[in-house]
């Protein structure tokens, strides 16, 4: 009952943020619950002209979207290995990422950040170039990698070794019984590490605004925020609700999409 009510609190904020988006800010305080009179579309207009959006949006998409696959991409192997290790070490190895789950961003951002100066310090005097978006995409994978490992082995050990045994008396090695029996079998995982990885770091701000200085390599949570600034000073409330959607739109079509996939992949599986 109780999770019922949440989902539908949230369902009720997301259709109120949405339909305050098209309001005109006068009636953002006098009608919070009444239908806008006349849509405003000009509002994702000013929004998205205000808070360059297109910029942090081509911007969020490549460093988010890179992040997650490399993510997944290292976290597989690993977490299969460790999932089919018979040494005493894959325990503590896998109780390792465990508790990189546990270390609060916060506590490590000093560190992170003279980290990141130091190599685009490094970077610039040897080579003349460093992207911003580069340190920030590391932290990221870096940042991400114990909760997919974790996830994903968890997923391994849940799988049946009888068709790995298979495949090794067929004379397969170990890199092909990975990538042609396990990885298909794993894919309910995969598109479950992606898609949960997407949405953390989509949603993510407190890193993003220590790495990244230029306007031009900010992420949709940096321009949101300073979007908030000016739309305070204009009181164009409309225009910051409409900001809210751009960036929350496609984290709730993401969870959409994955829901769907990550059933059909179960289904799948449990056919064969």
């Amino acid at each position: 009952m109780f999770v019922l009510l949440w989902v539908a609190f949230n369902i009720f904020l997301l259709v109120w943020i949405v339909l305050t988006s098209l309001k005109r800010s006068k009636d953002v305080f006098d009608a919070p619950y009444q239908l806008a009179a006349a849509p405003q579309w000009d509002n994702y207009v000013s929004a998205w002209s205000v808070a360059e959006f297109g910029t942090a949006f081509a911007n969020s998409v490549l460093i988010v979207g890179i992040s997650a696959v490399l993510v997944v991409g290292l976290a597989a192997p690993a977490a299969y290995m460790l999932s089919r290790a018979r040494t005493r070490s894959a325990g503590p190895l896998t109780t390792f990422f465990a508790i990189g789950m546990g270390i609060p961003l916060q506590a490590v951002i000093i560190p992170i950040f003279v980290l990141m100066q130091n190599i685009s310090s490094f970077c610039n005097e040897q080579f003349g170039w460093w992207d911003d978006r580069l340190s920030l995409g590391m932290i990221y994978v870096a940042t991400s990698l114990p909760f997919a490992v974790f996830l994903l082995t968890g997923f391994f050990q849940s799988l049946p070794e009888e068709l790995e045994e298979a495949a090794a008396l067929d004379g397969a090695s170990t890199l092909r019984i990975f990538g042609r029996v396990m990885l298909p079998l794993a894919q309910p995982g995969l598109i479950t590490a992606l898609v949960l990885t997407t949405v953390s770091l989509w949603n993510e701000t407190l890193l993003a605004l220590v790495l990244i200085v230029d306007t031009d390599q900010q992420t949709l949570p940096q321009a949101l925020l300073g979007l908030y600034g000016t739309m305070q000073y204009t009181s164009n409330w409309g225009g910051l609700f409409a900001g809210l959607v751009v960036v929350v739109l496609p984290v709730v079509l993401a969870y959409w999409w994955a829901g769907r996939r990550i059933i059909e992949g179960l289904t799948v599986g449990a056919g064969k």
